[in-house]
């Protein structure tokens, strides 16, 4: 079993301060120690029968600093790494290399649904800056030539700019989080999630039905959104959708144990189905051997 979406970080230092305050008061209200090493992560997933898992880049710290996820998908085989870049950064090739030579680190992070000049402090689901991002070719080139994974955080209002990116570098592989935040009353096969559609059309594209605690209006099993994953998984097939928790950061209204045995309530998922959203889709999707 793989977790293909939690997040971990150090403690503050003066090379490393915290610096996200929306992010601080969300660390306040989770129920887990405020500094959630990759040792916490991996006491937890050991209690949940997780033997792997990949760590997304958590901007505690200024949201381009990488020194944790970096350090953590080097130092432990179970764990993987997923850094957060920006494009358009004078050294945006330059970092890119750094982080894709970290052993571990499969690839980058764009949170598309936030404005880009209030990097990952709230939502704005209006701003285009990942269309405009398509036209940083030197640094997207590096991603083909690192081989990145690249995964994208968007509301499913932005899809069609992720389209155009898709379409621009098909070569990569690509992962959507967290629904593209769709709630239980967004529609599926209509308007602007149905856009996954088009998106399914292309084999380098996967989805990550993750942080389904958060996306819900239920509890546990969180049955208000399990339309949306029989619809994905008859869109994309079950070779290319991908189970994630999105713990600690769903903390705050559940525990580790119901973020990671939700998928087991969807009716007429198979354990073979299970078996692939769990695991073996990520794998064969990112060729992680």
């Amino acid at each position: 079993m793989i977790d293909t979406h939690t997040h971990a970080w150090g403690a503050a230092s003066p090379e490393h301060p915290w610096t996200n305050g929306p992010i601080l008061d969300l660390v306040d209200s989770f129920d887990v120690h405020t500094v959630y090493t990759a040792e916490r992560l991996l006491a937890d997933m050991d209690r949940n029968g997780v033997d792997e898992a990949v760590v997304v880049g958590y901007p505690i710290c200024d949201w381009t600093d990488n020194w944790y996820t970096r350090r953590v998908a080097a130092e432990y085989d179970r764990l993987h790494g997923i850094v957060m870049l920006d494009p358009f950064a004078d050294d945006a090739v330059e970092r890119l290399d750094r982080c894709m030579e970290t052993d571990g680190v499969l690839g980058f992070r764009l949170g598309a649904a936030c404005p880009y000049d209030r990097m990952w402090e709230t939502f704005d689901p209006s701003v285009t800056w990942l269309r405009e991002s398509v036209e940083e070719t030197a640094f997207w080139e590096a991603a083909v030539d690192h081989d990145a994974t690249v995964q994208i955080l968007c509301d499913h209002g932005q899809l069609d700019q992720a389209l155009e990116l898709v379409e621009a570098y098909p070569e990569l592989t690509y992962l959507f989080d967290h629904f593209a935040h769709a709630g239980p009353e967004t529609p599926t096969d209509e308007g602007t999630f149905g856009r996954f559609a088009d998106l399914a059309e292309h084999d380098s594209v996967a989805v990550k039905v993750s942080e389904i605690v958060h996306m819900s209006d239920s509890a546990f099993p969180y049955a208000d959104m399990h339309d949306h994953v029989r619809w994905l998984l008859d869109t994309f097939g079950r070779e290319r959708v991908v189970w994630g928790s999105d713990y600690p950061n769903v903390s705050d209204v559940a525990s580790y144990a119901e973020a990671c045995n939700w998928l087991k309530q969807v009716d007429s998922l198979s354990k073979a189905d299970r078996s692939w959203l769990t695991e073996k889709s990520f794998r064969r999707h990112v060729d992680l051997g």
